[in-house]
């Protein structure tokens, strides 16, 4: 990625800071005793000087700020009263300025008054729900937000709220009635059983005891009323509002302060982000699905940190003391010093005490799920988050072996670029599923949201000779061909590759490169997201000199703009499968071109390069991969399902009264049930884990679990299965033309 950037003389400026942490940034110091004034000027600094088309810092950018910040501060509208709006107002041209002299006086004022309306909120929100709602009144709710205007009076902040909470509450009410009526139903049958057909019953209804089939199910004693279930629906109402609440209240200045920034860079193009320290941590694992630690996920319910789950193969895991449901009380470190309660803690921080380098050591005192108490002492160590890598598997389908990869991210160690990464670990599949004979190839991308740029030029690598994978733009508008120069090919056979909306960047390259060279048949959605461009994390802490003001976070902002071999632009167009196959969002906005402030879509020269020389049946295959689908029948009830979904979430008015809501959630779900028989779906194919795999789930039953559950997943798959049909045209007619010749010979 260096030597990408190196051609761009901004870029090259942002290079060589990051060689040379303790560098000034061109002579130009970053020195604001203030935090957030530096981060401030850190940031527009290289925004204005680094990202691939800058935006003039003006009125009509403010404005626009403006909007976005209070949308994402108040996006229901039940803080801010429109005296607050009118205040804020005097800034709305303003913040450009303020940027430019690293003012804050905005952002201070906007945070103060937030705090406060919050605080204002739960009492608000508590005593809203502590009194009944009256479901028989006949009022609706409009759910587009956007739409509300501000409220001007205390009264009508309640009534807001009041509506809000109305609205969120029904929908618990409905579920405990319906439960209610579920379970009087289940006695009913219960108590007109004979002996015999009680034995026969699962152990989930013979949860209802047979003494009941003597009692009258309708006893009142036994059933709530309609006060009691919409008490009740209050109080689950009440208690999810505090979690969500116990969430704000932990957040700090600084969490805050990243909103604002965010709000500002994300003007500049979607997918320029501001990073608070412990995003970018996040970020960092993400990236290459591993982290140093004990290997648990952890949840804060209430005021406790507790275990969701065990990552399989880490410390914890190996340990076998720890299980899901525990609770952490304390933390030690190794090092003697006393043990720190972490009730009440924020999760970040409670985090940051338990992970640590490998090798360290932690000693966590439990509440186990039995309630006893115990210390536990568990060594860190690099914990590996498998369902980020890629996986593959085996099957058999009319008499011929065939490999599926999934992959579901470009991952890269962010340390060291050789140490994983996703192109070496599909090159290592490749060659196992070469060992087991496969005659085609599904590498399945779909939900793959990218990664990193060096890895699908290696991964195009693995599929052709050699040539141009990829062209890049910078600022300015300099171009280069980023090539595969290595003339091996790991997979010279039949390959397929299965996309959908949410497959983008790195996922397009390879789709892109592979569909210009004729090398693969994209299958899936009718264009993949569209996100052409190219981003770089640039910590901000190394262009700060002797940095005493705490971690300052990263900025990753777009520098380039990458086009396919053939010179078009995935930009807002994505790429356009092969096959086009119907799915469940075929009439949703999805995608690059409904996000906020995208980056325009445009051509330039085609690269030189070679088209496949094997692919004279990929005609053949789509022409028949069309007519199969044209009789599908699972298909044609997924575009109907398609339909249906965009009328829904279309849908923006609803009734507060409980009658007319029934009657409206009862049409719905007699409409939903003729797509319930999707899920029922099965084909005759079966999965199979590869040798290395099977020796592994000896030890390991949750990768077992994991296997089992993914190759059922692939056995219900029409999208799987019409990939492995078009792999088996692909093949097929070739093999045939090979036998017809050898018997004219």
């Amino acid at each position: 990625m260096k030597d990408i950037m190196k051609r761009n003389y901004k870029v090259l400026l942002l290079a060589l800071m990051l060689a040379f942490a303790s560098c000034s940034f061109t002579k130009k110091t970053f020195d604001d005793p203030d935090r957030d004034k530096l981060l401030m000027q850190l940031i527009v600094y290289v925004l204005e000087e680094g990202h691939y088309s800058p935006k003039d810092l003006n009125d009509d950018f403010s404005e626009q700020v403006y909007a976005s910040y209070l949308d994402q501060l108040d996006p229901f509208k039940r803080y801010f009263y429109a005296s607050d709006i009118k205040e804020f107002e005097a800034y709305k041209d303003q913040i450009d300025d303020q940027l430019k002299s690293y003012d804050l006086s905005f952002f201070n004022l906007t945070h103060e008054r937030l705090l406060q309306r919050i605080e204002e909120s739960q009492i608000l929100y508590k005593d809203v729900l502590a009194k009944p709602f009256d479901y028989n009144v006949d009022e609706d709710i409009n759910t587009d937000y956007k739409k509300l205007a501000y409220v001007n009076s205390k009264k009508e902040m309640r009534d807001r709220w009041r509506t809000q909470l109305k609205f969120s509450t029904i929908a618990n009410y409905d579920d405990l009635i319906s439960q209610q009526e579920n379970t009087i139903s289940s006695k009913n049958k219960v108590k007109n059983m004979t002996d015999d057909e009680y034995q026969m019953l699962d152990s989930e209804m013979r949860e209802l005891p047979k003494s009941d089939k003597t009692k009258d199910s309708k006893d009142p004693k036994e059933m709530k009323s309609l006060s009691e279930l919409e008490a009740e629906a209050r109080k689950t109402t009440l208690s999810s509002l505090n979690e969500l609440y116990d969430y704000i209240n932990e957040r700090n200045r600084e969490d805050w302060f990243a909103v604002y920034l965010n709000a500002i860079v994300a003007e500049f193009d979607p997918h320029t982000f501001y990073y608070a320290p412990e995003d970018k941590e996040r970020f960092d694992v993400a990236m290459s699905g591993k982290f140093e630690g004990i290997g648990a996920r952890l949840q804060k319910k209430m005021d406790v940190v507790t275990i969701m789950e065990i990552i399989s193969g880490g410390p914890a895991w190996k340990q076998n003391k720890m299980e899901a449901g525990d609770q952490i009380l304390k933390v030690q470190q190794d090092n003697g010093e006393p043990a720190v309660s972490i009730v009440g803690m924020r999760l970040e921080d409670a985090v940051k005490l338990i992970k640590g380098p490998k090798g360290t050591s932690v000693i966590l005192t439990l509440k186990k799920v039995d309630g006893t108490i115990e210390d536990l002492k568990i060594a860190r160590d690099i914990v590996e988050l498998e369902e980020v890598y890629a996986k593959s598997s085996t099957v058999i389908k009319d008499n011929k072996k065939f490999g599926v990869i999934n992959l579901p991210g470009f991952y890269v160690s962010m340390d060291d670029y050789n140490k994983r990464n996703a192109a070496t670990d599909v090159k290592l599949e490749i060659e196992r599923l070469k060992k087991e004979n496969i005659e085609g190839l599904v590498l399945d991308l779909r939900n793959n949201g990218g990664g990193s740029l060096q890895t699908v030029i290696d991964m195009a690598g693995l599929f052709i000779k050699e040539g141009p994978i990829v062209q890049v733009k910078t600022t300015g508008g300099q171009k280069e061909v980023l090539r595969d120069k290595d003339k091996a090919i790991t997979w010279d056979g039949p390959l397929v590759i299965l996309v959908n909306e949410n497959s983008a960047s790195a996922s397009e390259i390879l789709a892109a490169a592979m569909q210009d060279y004729k090398r693969a048949l994209v299958i899936g959605s009718k264009q993949t997201f569209g996100k052409g461009t190219v981003q770089t994390v640039l910590d901000l802490n190394r262009m700060v000199k002797n940095n005493s003001l705490g971690d300052m976070g990263a900025l990753k902002y777009t520098i380039q703009k990458y086009y396919r071999i053939d010179g078009g632009s995935t930009q807002l167009e994505g790429v356009k499968s092969d096959v086009v196959v119907p799915d469940r969002y075929s009439y949703i906005a999805l995608g690059e071109k409904n996000q906020e402030n995208p980056l325009p879509y445009d051509r330039i020269d085609a690269a030189n390069y070679t088209v496949w020389n094997n692919n004279s049946g990929f005609q053949t295959a789509i022409d028949n991969s069309y007519a199969r689908i044209a009789k599908n029948e699972q298909l044609k009830l997924i575009d109907e399902n398609a339909k249906w979904v965009k009328k829904i979430r279309d849908q923006d008015m609803y009734s507060l009264k409980y009658d007319t809501y029934k009657t409206a959630l009862k049409l719905n779900e007699d409409e939903a049930k003729q797509f319930e028989k999707l899920a029922d779906y099965k084909t005759n194919l079966t999965f199979s884990s590869l040798p290395y795999e099977n020796e592994l789930m000896v030890a390991d039953s949750t990768l077992k679990e994991k296997r089992v559950r993914w190759h059922k997943a692939l056995s219900q798959d029409v999208y799987v299965e019409e990939a492995l049909n078009v792999l088996n045209d692909l093949r097929g007619p070739t093999d045939i033309k090979k036998v017809v010749n050898n018997v004219k010979k």
